[in-house]
């Protein structure tokens, strides 16, 4: 499913409001946050239809409003990787696509764990890369394309990520040097971007130092989310590439003379 942003109102469509308000939940729980707009497009419903639903929710203390739209008031719970690559993935194929415009032939990168990198794995030609993982999707997606070199790193495998992480993982980490990492996230401020795991982003941060250059790829749902644990400031990062950005990412990234690349069909 895909949210997105719409201009009109659809149609009524007959659901039971248990139904509704369920997915709803599902939403905000796994976002963290969600704009009515969005749920008008995902639920084919009307804004008023949406702004009822969020008030019984608000009532039975299972979100809180925000001008606009809802966020979660319960602890966040890191969703599956099954569940995340579920999720906005229209967006994630732009921003894949415009990801790969940054690899040229015989480039060594690497690539993390997120759902919307592990797009670009999916996606990666046979143009001679040198591919550095510590993901096993993406390890798993490379396996019989003789024209790209991969080495998956070693490690304790943390399953609800899919990938390795741990001391072995950022020890072997100190033996590469990439061109380009490829780094996900699942917030973004003006503090930085941040994970919703410890090992993550350990692992992210080693690679950010051995990186030449650093191309964060995440979707928009992302900004303006402080997640559990910050994996550096922007000032670290290179390049950002979203498929769509408002004012305030544009000027958080052009205060901190980070680049702002956006994916378009």
């Amino acid at each position: 499913m895909c949210p997105a942003s719409v201009r009109t109102v659809p149609t009524e469509k007959p659901v039971f409001a248990e139904e509704r308000r369920s997915r709803i939940l599902a939403v905000v729980e796994t976002q963290r946050r969600v704009r009515i707009a969005e749920l008008v497009s995902l639920l084919n419903v009307s804004e008023p239809t949406v702004r009822k639903d969020l008030s019984v929710l608000e009532q039975h203390r299972l979100l809180r409003r925000t001008h606009g739209g809802a966020i979660a008031v319960q602890p966040r719970f890191e969703p599956s990787i099954d569940d995340r690559g579920a999720l906005h993935g229209a967006a994630k194929d732009l921003i894949a696509s415009a990801c790969l415009e940054e690899i040229g032939r015989g480039d060594s990168i690497f690539l993390d764990s997120g759902t919307t990198v592990q797009r670009i794995a999916d996606r990666l030609p046979e143009q001679h890369v040198n591919v550095l993982t510590n993901a096993l999707g993406v390890a798993t997606a490379l396996a019989d394309r003789p024209g790209v070199r991969h080495t998956l790193l070693g490690g304790s495998v943390r399953s609800l990520g899919g990938t390795l992480v741990g001391p072995v993982a950022l020890d072997t980490l100190s033996r590469f040097t990439v061109n380009v990492a490829f780094i996900s996230a699942s917030g973004f401020t003006g503090a930085g971007i941040s994970v919703a795991d410890v090992a993550d982003a350990q692992v992210k941060q080693a690679v950010i130092e051995r990186a030449r250059r650093v191309v964060v790829a995440l979707d928009s749902s992302k900004f303006g989310i402080d997640d559990f644990v910050t994996v550096c400031e922007l000032d670290r990062i290179d390049l950002v590439i979203t498929e769509a950005a408002g004012d305030e990412v544009t000027a958080l990234c052009a205060a901190h003379g980070v680049q702002l690349k956006i994916a378009v069909a």
